[in-house]
């Protein structure tokens, strides 16, 4: 992020899926399949490059109020970018 306005997005080989039948969100991957838990999938559906992180967790405050989104959303973004999930 680097002082500069992140706008996250799904890196190009990473796609998002819902699996119906386990009712949980995946992240597909060459070679690898994260399941994803908690809220991680409503986080990853907003990184699309149109939001940057502020933006992001001022949408997930209004769908979860009183959760400590300002707090664990960016954090939870940088871990992601740090594997290569997020550009």
């Amino acid at each position: 992020m680097n002082g500069i306005a992140w706008r996250p997005n799904r890196a190009r080989q990473v796609t998002l899926r819902h699996d119906r039948v386990r009712d949980t969100d995946l992240l597909l991957l060459p070679e690898q399949v994260v399941v994803l838990h908690g809220h991680a999938g409503a986080i990853l559906r907003l990184c699309d490059g149109s939001r940057e992180v502020h933006e992001i967790v001022d949408e997930l405050a209004g769908r979860f109020p009183g959760a400590p989104v300002a707090e664990e959303v960016p954090a939870f973004l940088q871990r992601v970018q740090a594997r290569g999930w997020l550009t």
